[in-house]
């Protein structure tokens, strides 16, 4: 099964929006925010910026149908990039009727999808199972990932890679949540592009040297939050609900103790890493 892992694009405007989750209601709020239109299921731009998608689109929300209608219409017309989450896949695998373990949300989202035609859950499967681990975009200055990529692996095509791309660095251990444990791969880095992930919910978007986690719960309640690149602009809207309590805390600080806000480097600025 081929895995493509890079589309590499010149300069572009680009929002970026962190983990989705099935809120099909918040994502429609912060595409009107962003200046979004929807023409049926495609999401369209005037000034022609392109949405990105950084993965983990199903699992634990009400609209997980809706949002992956908005999706793959989008990809397919141009309007939009999307790079595979491990919720994502582990719904892949779900569908082709692999061996897993039916819990954080996968149960809601096979009920949802299972009231649809099979035709939908064959259009899904072939999407998931062709999203592209991460992309390299703006001539190599921008990065995203599910769950962030270290310089090495930028531009490269491999299972590593792509179990990276989804799940972080990990110890190999589960935490008390029965999740994988996670270390902080970008602590190290020092890579020339900026990287833009999700995977890990924060309170507030948090910077790391050029990489930044815009995750920010919206499922458990918090916000879904989008970065516009270039401008190095946040905006965000409020979740309508508590789709699903979160079993653990929200990552509260970034390394170090350092505070959890998307603010770039001492001597830098925003503009030159993002």
């Amino acid at each position: 099964m081929a895995h493509p892992s890079t589309v590499t694009e010149t300069s572009e405007q680009y929002d970026i929006v962190g983990d989705v989750h099935g809120c099909g209601a918040e994502l429609e709020t912060l595409l009107a925010k962003l200046g979004y239109g929807l023409e049926g299921d495609v999401i369209r731009h005037a000034d022609q910026r392109r949405f990105i998608f950084l993965g983990d689109l199903v699992d634990r929300g009400p609209d997980t149908v809706r949002v992956l209608r908005i999706v793959m219409a989008s990809v397919a017309a141009g309007t939009a990039l999307c790079v595979v989450g491990n919720h994502d896949d582990k719904f892949r695998r779900a569908l082709l009727g692999r061996p897993v373990k039916i819990k954080h949300g996968l149960a809601e989202t096979l009920e949802q999808v299972g009231r649809e035609k099979d035709r939908f859950r064959k259009q899904v499967m072939a999407f998931v199972e062709g999203l592209p681990d991460h992309l390299v975009l703006d001539d190599g200055r921008l990065v995203v990932a599910h769950a962030g990529l270290p310089e090495k692996l930028h531009g490269r095509s491999s299972r590593r890679v792509r179990d990276f791309a989804m799940y972080g660095l990990t110890t190999g251990r589960l935490d008390d949540e029965g999740l994988p444990e996670r270390l902080d791969w970008a602590a190290d880095y020092t890579g020339r592009a900026s990287v833009v992930y999700g995977h890990t919910p924060v309170v507030e978007p948090v910077w790391v040297n050029r990489t930044i986690d815009i995750d920010t719960g919206c499922v458990y309640g918090h916000r879904l939050t989008a970065l516009r690149y270039p401008e190095s602009e946040l905006v965000a809207v409020p979740a309508r609900r508590v789709h699903v309590e979160k079993s653990g805390p929200f990552r509260l600080v970034g390394p170090g103790g350092a505070a959890a806000s998307f603010k770039p480097p001492a001597g830098t600025s925003a503009d030159a890493d993002l």
